[in-house]
């Protein structure tokens, strides 16, 4: 929304799933998010440059801290967006608004909105390239995750955009193909590419279990190198699960025995109902046991 002389509004840049605390962080300033002000024409609001990441809270700490700052600056820098800040001056931004809002479990998005309007409506008399970062948080999503519906998109992945892969601002492919799986009763989606290839759910990443062995998407599929995806590979090798990242087809993932999401929001999602199949989690489960082996790890959080 813009308001005649005051610039952009900040409580329209992004709502996630879930709702949105009132205090925000806008470039290292503790404020209300009412009262936060951008400039209007920015290369972020003309087309959408600018990445972000999503982080889960546990404990009033955030998870997998390290990870996710990696990530950021190495999106930032194949959207062409300056990431001036030092990761000492984030975490404790991020650890002072935690603190304000009182997030004991919940979500943390970090973003970062490039200012310098380049291209087909840049910006005369613009000075040097400038970046805001804005940090938002809010209530942990609390969707039927250990019963989670999963349908097939019908909107397809691009793999040879030049933000395949990247976690931008240009996010509403996403938020469309989510909001049409949810339309029609689903939790989740299916999102293929243009080759047919299973890469991701609308806003996870899937996994799937056939026969003791874990199967995922490879990221040249288009797949998100989603943060808790790591992660729970890593618990998987460590349970002595084997996994492999392959190219794979809607058929695979018809013929699992067990089908899971993983993101920050999720953590590790169970699937039980896939196109009207039903899923019957048993005790011991290859997928149990990795949400169990996660949420230990969640609890270590220091």
């Amino acid at each position: 929304m813009l308001r005649p002389g005051s610039g952009f509004f900040v409580e329209s840049v992004s709502r996630e799933r879930g709702r949105m605390h009132q205090r925000i962080i806008l470039n290292q300033r503790l404020i209300e998010a009412s009262k936060a002000r951008l400039p209007p024409v920015t290369a972020a609001t003309l087309h959408g440059r600018g990445v972000f990441t999503t982080l889960a809270v546990y404990g009033g700490r955030p998870f997998l801290w390290d990870a996710h700052w990696w990530r950021l600056k190495e999106h930032a820098k194949r959207a062409g967006v300056e990431c001036g800040f030092e990761e000492k001056e984030v975490k404790e931004s991020l650890a002072r608004l935690v603190e304000a809002n009182k997030v004991e479990a919940g979500r943390a998005r970090v973003t970062l909105l490039a200012r310098d309007a380049r291209g087909p409506w840049e910006l005369k008399g613009a000075g040097a390239s400038e970046t805001d970062i804005l940090i938002i948080t809010g209530d942990a999503r609390r969707a039927a995750d250990d019963a989670l519906a999963l349908s097939v998109s019908p909107y397809r992945l691009n793999t040879l955009s030049p933000l395949a892969g990247v976690k931008s601002v240009n996010y509403l492919e996403h938020v469309l193909s989510w909001e049409e799986a949810r339309a029609r009763d689903f939790d989740e989606a299916i999102v293929l590419n243009e080759r047919g290839e299973v890469a991701s759910a609308t806003m996870a990443n899937i996994f799937w279990v056939k026969q003791g062995t874990i199967h995922t998407p490879a990221l040249q599929t288009g797949a998100l190198a989603g943060t808790t995806r790591a992660c729970v590979i890593e618990l998987a090798e460590e349970l002595a699960v084997p996994v492999i990242e392959g190219d794979y087809h809607l058929h695979d993932v018809g013929d699992a025995d067990e089908i899971f999401l993983t993101s920050a929001s999720l953590g590790v999602g169970l699937v039980t109902m896939f196109d009207f199949h039903r899923y019957r989690i048993a005790a011991g489960s290859v997928a149990l046991r990795l949400r169990e082996a996660f949420r230990q790890l969640t609890l270590d959080v220091s």
